[in-house]
């Protein structure tokens, strides 16, 4: 399996845990999707540089 591959399937599965819809998260906020926007900005740098 290459490792874009599994960067996808680690960001997709980071992705479905940053959204509140579960009645103990609705109070954090931003936080989980602003790291996951981080991870994404990572990803996309690592991408355009080829080093993926």
């Amino acid at each position: 399996m290459p490792i874009t591959t599994i960067l996808i399937i680690i960001l997709i599965l980071i992705l479905i845990g940053a959204v509140p819809a579960w009645p103990h998260s609705r109070a954090w906020g931003y936080g989980p999707s602003g790291i996951v926007g981080v991870i994404l900005v990572v990803l996309l740098i690592l991408l355009l540089m080829g080093r993926i």
